[in-house]
């Protein structure tokens, strides 16, 4: 292992974890039978002022499950889930793995071109999804792709409470008033349940190695890949949050990841089902509903991107005694500034720990012990991301993919049983992002002498100003020191004298109003003179992913229009 030979990031587990774990299932749907076996009356998932218990899940799922058998779905046949955060995502899911099948999550900001590729890409033959979002996107593309079965739900449904915040105007679309294509059928997801109320699909055991989700990359550099997180990739990420943060039945998990994301499947859904603790959905984030949620419900454990920690702490009303529940709390998907976690914890009387993670590594790799503060690093400012996790390698390669010294900056290459088998369809891609199986990761980072790691920035998204490397983690770190920066994004633009040159759009705070060029000055006077932003755009919000990933792409093509 060269410079990692004698890791001493094993000495840093304040509270004793073993480095590796013997997980308890080598399977996901296991971990969701054993859940119903021990405890089949517990809640598994509060929505709203409604709430399923555990037997609820299983009957439903197996309903389901016997429908899709029906509708022809065959052992690995896909089923694409194009919905929010409610209920039938979960029930859904469960259904496909009981079937057999491989489920497809489908980002429901999608729109039609999006929803048309990954259909397509994963040769989904049914779809899963929201009324709204059928009529309004899926109805126009369906016909083009191998999907022959559609299964339209509610965000209406298993609750009564129609907060008007997230659902002034939705009503139910029957099934029979939707288009139909050409050798598309249409059927309404309560109608089926009800139609196969009782039955139940052939037992089924995924091997480990069988993939259970098509994960798709976020595309922020290209377009989206399946990433084949497997039944054994899911099985030791949940037991590996479990024995990580210390969760149990007595906690509530709070599901404000998107669950088609990788964080919200595993960190909410999978982690939910193993531990049995309850999970909290509200169909989507809006700051005031998800404060409701938290005060309603008392969740302990959450992992959500920055953005939303940002957003929560400005709630208007929101308090520290809204928080005095939430003991365990993590953010990944997003760089996270070191300011923002000290004016949440000043505000809120909490700690937000760090973790890393990516789709094709089934969420972790490294995460922050419960208890321990992340380290920053004095020469860049950049928080850590953690300590690698239970049975993770994680080295630093560089350009040759060799293996660099303690300290020395290069990309980030993982390898451990999170590790997903590859892309579903594209074996040349795989070939090149897992090299003998180890996950080339495109994050540019370092560890340091104690085994910390650090994110420095995407390979991509280097800026080179007049022949300097400029990072737009550590010029976005110093811009968030300012009292009026909500977000901020970094990206290079062309320049004629310097090739590129360094352009910031920013959010700002509620209330605080600040001009571009003292945004300027203010960087200027804090970095070295080739990193500050030359330009600085302030826009009413930030384009992000679902998971709160800043859409610097979007960003470079804003830029090069204006």
């Amino acid at each position: 292992m060269g410079a990692y030979a004698d890791r001493p990031w094993t000495s840093n587990y304040e509270a004793g974890q073993p480095a590796t774990i013997s997980p308890r299932f080598t399977d996901a749907l296991s971990m969701f039978r054993a859940g119903v076996d021990e405890d089949p009356d517990g809640v598994a998932i509060h929505y709203f002022d409604g709430s399923l218990t555990r037997r609820d899940v299983d009957g439903l799922s197996d309903a389901l499950a016997a429908a899709l058998l029906d509708a022809g779905l065959e052992p690995g046949g896909r089923v694409a889930l194009y919905l929010q955060n409610v209920p039938q995502f979960v029930i859904g899911l469960v259904a496909v793995w009981k079937a057999g099948g491989i489920a497809v999550s489908v980002n429901p900001m999608n729109r039609e071109r999006e929803v048309e590729l990954l259909l397509n890409d994963s040769g989904s033959t049914v779809l899963l999804t929201l009324e709204s979002l059928y009529r309004d996107v899926a109805a126009s593309v369906v016909g083009g792709t191998p999907v022959h079965t559609v299964v339209t739900t509610s965000e209406l449904e298993y609750q009564s409470r129609n907060d008007p915040r997230l659902f002034a105007g939705v009503e139910r679309i029957p099934a029979k008033e939707q288009t139909a294509p050409d050798g598309v059928t249409v059927v309404d997801m309560a109608e089926l349940l009800d139609r196969f109320r009782g039955a139940t699909p052939p037992p089924v055991t995924p091997a480990p190695g069988d993939t259970a989700m098509l994960t798709y990359t976020s595309g922020t550099t290209g377009p989206p890949k399946g990433a084949m997180n497997g039944h054994g990739n899911m099985a030791f990420n949940a037991d590996a949050f479990r024995q990580w943060c210390s969760i149990g039945p007595d906690d509530v998990i709070y599901g404000v990841a998107p669950l088609f994301h990788i964080t919200g499947l595993v960190a909410d859904i999978a982690l939910a089902m193993l531990t049995r603790a309850p999970l909290v959905l509200f169909h989507r984030f809006e700051p005031g509903v998800a404060l409701d949620a938290i005060r309603e419900h008392r969740p302990t454990f959450t992992v959500a991107s920055i953005t939303v920690f940002i957003a929560l702490m400005n709630t208007e009303g929101a308090t520290a005694e809204d928080f005095s529940s939430m003991t365990k709390l993590w953010s990944g998907g997003a760089p996270i500034p070191p300011s923002t976690v000290e004016a949440f914890e000043r505000q809120f009387g909490r700690y937000v720990h760090n973790i890393y993670g990516l789709t094709e590594t089934t969420s972790p790799t490294h995460a922050v012990p419960r208890g321990a503060a992340a380290p920053v690093d004095e020469a860049s400012g950049a928080l850590s991301v953690g300590l690698p996790w239970f049975d993770t390698v994680a080295r630093i390669v560089g350009d040759d993919g060799q293996e660099l010294p303690v300290g020395e900056i290069g990309e980030i290459a993982i390898s451990g049983p999170q590790v997903v088998a590859g892309y579903w369809g594209k074996p040349e891609e795989t070939a090149t992002a897992f090299p003998g199986g180890e996950l080339h990761t495109g994050d540019v980072g370092y560890m340091d002498a104690q085994g910390w790691f650090y994110i420095v920035d995407r390979k991509k998204d280097q800026i080179n100003a007049g022949g300097y490397k400029v990072w737009p983690r550590e010029v976005e770190d110093v811009l968030y020191e300012h009292e009026a920066v909500r977000e901020a994004a970094v990206v290079g633009v062309p320049d004629t004298y310097r090739g590129e040159t360094v352009k910031a759009f920013v959010s700002l705070r509620p209330g605080h109003e600040v001009t571009p060029e003292e945004l300027i000055a203010f960087a200027k006077g804090r970095m070295a003179a080739y990193k500050y932003p030359r330009l600085v755009e302030i826009l009413d919000e930030i384009p992000k992913t679902a998971s709160g990933k800043l859409l610097r792409r979007e960003l470079r093509d804003r830029a090069a229009k204006a």
